[in-house]
């Protein structure tokens, strides 16, 4: 048999609440069920995972437990060729691809990148890698109540407890590291930075905004890849390339002049009921935005921009 804890129950991030779900730990992998009339089955902390090397034995196991309608899951970077005969779709993530420090200091890196990262060091920008303690916690809490407002919608990490954001940075730390940005003694933003084998992933990178002209996010980008680059790292993730219908944003942009690239990888669906079946082949299984018109897509995130800024013009 290969279900373990077939009642267990796990705690999920979702919109930055926290969330309790069904689970299953199967073939070592935690496989958490969320939705409402749709239930989807995944790998828990996805982004965190080595990936799923036999996914016919997990889909058995699904099927017998008969809890969700979909399992999904993705391949991982650098394997972005279709290795299994399921109905895919194509995701997207930006991606840099490390040899040295020195090589993406001279050839990947945009000269304005570059600056900024001079800049940074000038204006008295340090970064460096620190340990997972109460002050860096504090640090992290100060830089999330900043603002409650972040790229133009409400931000999750707003005003949250104490002990809220001590328990949520701290998974996973015996496979990840926080490089913090520092002016003087204070925390002014942070990348927490996982690895698995030879791939990191930036599961969080933030910086305050007041001091946004020191270039703070680039120094820990910079710090990031020297670190990656001296651990043997290959490939590092920094999200997706372009989020939903969204194209050459300033997000992408940054990514881009800081030499990432996207990288498109198969994920795929695969039904376990009727019901999922008729899902996957009605869409249901995207989000709603999805069906939206770029054009409206854009003018729906305008609106949506402008509504909580005036809501939170107090705080901005």
């Amino acid at each position: 048999m290969n279900t373990e804890d077939q009642e267990a129950k796990e705690t999920v991030s979702i919109k930055g609440r926290q969330i309790t779900v069904d689970s299953n730990l199967i073939d070592g992998k935690i496989i958490v069920v969320t939705g409402n009339l749709l239930k989807i089955a995944g790998i828990k902390d996805e982004i965190c995972d080595d990936g799923v090397s036999s996914p016919q034995n997990v889909i058995k196991e699904l099927k017998k437990l008969r809890k969700a309608d979909l399992f999904t899951f993705d391949q991982k970077v650098p394997d972005t060729k279709p290795r299994f005969e399921f109905y895919y779709e194509w995701d997207n993530f930006a991606v840099l691809h490390i040899t040295s420090f020195e090589y993406w200091w001279s050839k990947q890196i945009h000269n304005d990148a570059r600056r900024m990262v001079r800049k940074a060091a000038k204006s008295g920008i340090v970064a460096k890698v620190v340990p997972f303690d109460d002050d860096l916690v504090k640090g992290i809490k100060g830089i999330y109540d900043e603002t409650p407002l972040r790229q133009g919608r409400p931000f999750w990490h707003y005003r949250k407890d104490f002990q809220s954001v001590k328990k949520e940075n701290s998974t996973y730390l015996e496979r990840a590291e926080f490089i913090g940005a520092y002016l003087e003694n204070e925390l002014v933003g942070f990348d927490k930075v996982f690895y698995t084998g030879t791939r990191a992933d930036q599961i969080q990178l933030l910086s305050k905004i007041k001091y946004r002209d020191k270039s703070s996010t680039n120094a820990l980008i910079a710090k990031a890849i020297e670190v990656c680059a001296e651990k043997g790292i290959t490939h590092m993730t920094y999200g997706k390339y372009f989020y939903g219908k969204k194209k050459d944003d300033s997000l992408s942009e940054f990514k881009k002049r800081n030499g990432f690239e996207r990288v498109d990888i198969p994920r795929y669906y695969v039904p376990l009921t009727l019901k999922g079946k008729i899902a996957l082949k009605l869409g249901l299984h995207k989000r709603l935005i999805e069906f939206v018109p770029s054009f409206l897509v854009d003018r729906l995130l305008d609106m949506r921009t402008k509504f909580y800024t005036i809501k939170y013009s107090r705080y901005v």
